[in-house]
């Protein structure tokens, strides 16, 4: 879809409040995201614990089943456990394999393929904790013909991954509606395409249903993030969908230099250059931002750096 910058019907002008407001509730919420994503894992696996042993409970009540009454809390304790305390690798991987409408044949086949490294890992950890939980208690766990457990627990444990991984990906979607997601402004439908693309003056970012716009030349520094590009621009991070070879054609090579693998920086907002022992830098930026410099990028710096 493309966009008529001379009149857009819902794009507010560059100087928006909500990209200038120092507080916004964006900002608020960053001091306990970390606490708040925790506390949900926590919750969640919590949730499932107590509700497991409960219906497990009323079952070996039903059916009348020999079954010491701590048994249920054992096994759902050290399921949740185990699986909670995997979560951290899990969200690691969905970073490093997002689902993408251009990638998604080879995103699901290497999900399948984690979910049975999940699921063992799962299936190890619990047995394990059982294990030594029975011996504490003068009893012995035995898990049974490892094969055909293995292939139960996977059927159980595929439809965990599942639901775990829409989980992560719906949230990390719903933060970068929050945040304000980039994109490149295209050419509008009623005039022709360049014969050379013409490099970015201005960003589109849309943020909670509204768009509005941020000059190019205002963004301080990039910073590569799985499939995204983060724009740096006055304390906030706006994510474009590129990667960062890509966008380092796009813009100005006079006024934007790469400086590392995963960064670029404006070089009109660059304050000092420390070189370090290691023959890397670490450049500070005017709004106090440390960015680092690789020395195979430190002499273009200082090239660009003199020529500016």
């Amino acid at each position: 879809m493309s966009h008529d910058v001379s009149s857009p019907p819902s794009i507010a002008p560059a100087n928006d409040p909500s990209v200038a407001a120092p507080a916004s509730a964006w900002d608020r919420y960053q001091p306990w995201r970390r606490t708040v994503e925790v506390l949900a894992w926590v919750v969640l696996f919590a949730v499932n614990a107590i509700a497991g042993t409960l219906t497990t409970v009323i079952d070996i009540h039903r059916f009348d089943l020999d079954i010491p009454s701590w048994a249920p809390a054992v096994w759902e304790t050290s399921s949740c456990v185990t699986a909670l305390a995997l979560a951290p690798l899990l969200v690691w991987y969905t970073r490093k394999v997002p689902f993408h409408i251009d990638t998604w044949r080879r995103a699901l086949a290497l999900h399948l393929l984690g979910s049975v490294v999940w699921s063992v890992a799962h299936v190890v950890g619990m047995v394990a904790i059982r294990k030594l939980v029975y011996v504490g208690l003068g009893e012995s766990y035995d898990f049974g013909s490892w094969g055909m457990n293995l292939v139960y627990e996977y059927l159980k444990d595929v439809r965990s991954y599942t639901y775990m991984v829409l989980w992560i990906e719906g949230y990390r979607l719903l933060m970068r509606r929050w945040q304000g997601e980039a994109s490149v402004l295209t050419t509008p439908d009623d005039l022709p395409e360049p014969a050379v693309p013409e490099r970015p003056e201005r960003f589109l970012v849309r943020k909670l249903g509204k768009e509005f716009l941020i000059a190019a030349s205002e963004v301080e520094w990039l910073q590569a993030s799985s499939n995204y590009v983060n724009l740096h621009l006055r304390g906030r991070d706006y994510p474009l969908r590129t990667t960062m070879a890509a966008i380092e054609t796009q813009l100005d090579p006079a006024r934007f230099v790469r400086v590392h693998r995963s960064y670029m920086v404006n070089l009109d907002c660059v304050g000092e250059i420390e070189p370090l022992e290691s023959g890397d830098a670490r450049i500070t930026m005017h709004d106090g931002s440390k960015i680092p410099c690789s020395r195979r990028y430190r002499g273009a710096l200082r090239q660009e750096r003199r020529a500016a």
